[in-house]
């Protein structure tokens, strides 16, 4: 009998780069809750992806020359499994050129470079992982409008300074 994945979810680059140490003004308990975050999804979770391949991209980008830490090696497994299906999953989303930046999210104010990850957590039914952006925290009545659960991994570092 084949284990049961655990629950889908969209990670944003930010947790992956502090994973990979790319953040120095991060507490080490931070660092560690990605850390243990990402290794749990290569376990046993599912990572859900765009199929246009805008957040493999940003990851590349961001932790493609890093040296070989947890972030690292959780982009490379990405990369590797995106087209088995199984513990990388693709979904569709479809840019859209107004306020909302994707036709699967209502008009909002999130970041537009935050908006594809919204995009598939909500098309994939996915829970977003989160470090330190702090857009997820200022943006949650969006998120709860659509049902869709942000995961604070670091939650001293997901507020913006003296809000």
């Amino acid at each position: 009998m084949a284990k049961a994945l655990g629950p889908r979810s969209v990670v944003d680059t930010n947790v992956a780069v502090v994973a990979e140490g790319g953040s120095d003004y991060v507490s080490a308990r931070c660092t560690e809750a990605c850390e243990e975050a990402l290794k749990a999804l290569v376990e046993g979770g599912v990572i859900v992806v765009d199929e246009g391949g805008k957040i493999v991209e940003e990851y590349e980008k961001q932790l493609g020359h890093a040296p070989g830490g947890v972030g690292a090696r959780f982009f490379k497994y990405v990369w590797n499994e995106q087209w088995r299906g199984e513990k990388v999953r693709q979904v569709a989303i479809t840019e859209a050129d107004d306020e909302r930046g994707f036709e699967e999210l209502p008009p909002n104010e999130l970041d537009p470079s935050d908006r594809k990850f919204l995009a598939v957590a909500v098309v994939g039914q996915a829970r977003i992982l989160n470090a330190v952006d702090s857009d997820w925290s200022e943006q949650r009545c969006l998120t709860d409008d659509l049902s869709i659960d942000v995961v604070q991994l670091c939650p001293e570092h997901a507020e913006k300074a003296g809000g």
